[in-house]
């Protein structure tokens, strides 16, 4: 299996048992080692009470991005910090696509940053997570162990 196959399997695996992501109408669009792409269309109960997406569903998307890119290796991996800054708010109807890019990995950490756009290519917010690898496998791979 190629290192993308491998970031895919995880990545499918992760989204399977995601009731959240589900809950929440999250797309994958694209994963490979240590980027992610997913996206989610802003619905009528995702808005808060001045009618913009509520902060925490715009975390929420780029969390889940940062969880795929840096589960991406099929080692689990969790966060062990994050921070969000918005820039814009974001609407009913608006398609909502976080990327997240791995920018260092050593050992069992990691740091990513998410930029979560709009339809129109607006950045409304940015992420940075950290991450930290605990014991275990997504998908059962002979390259399970690659670092």
């Amino acid at each position: 299996m190629s290192p993308d196959q491998l970031a895919q399997a995880c990545s499918q695996a992760m989204h399977a048992n995601d009731r959240a992501a589900h809950a929440l109408g999250m797309q994958i669009e694209e994963t490979r080692p240590g980027f992610a792409k997913l996206s989610m269309v802003v619905t009528e109960p995702m808005l808060n009470g001045h009618d913009i997406c509520h902060g925490g569903m715009i975390f929420s998307l780029a969390d889940t991005a940062f969880a795929h890119a840096c589960n991406s290796y099929n080692q689990v991996t969790v966060a062990s910090g994050c921070s969000i800054d918005f820039a814009a708010p974001a609407f009913k109807g608006d398609t909502l696509t976080a990327i997240a890019e791995e920018r260092h990995r050593k050992g069992r950490t990691g740091v990513y940053d998410i930029t979560v756009y709009n339809q129109k290519e607006e950045a409304i917010a940015f992420f940075r997570g950290k991450s930290h690898q605990i014991k275990g496998v997504l998908v059962e791979s002979d390259e399970h162990t690659a670092s």
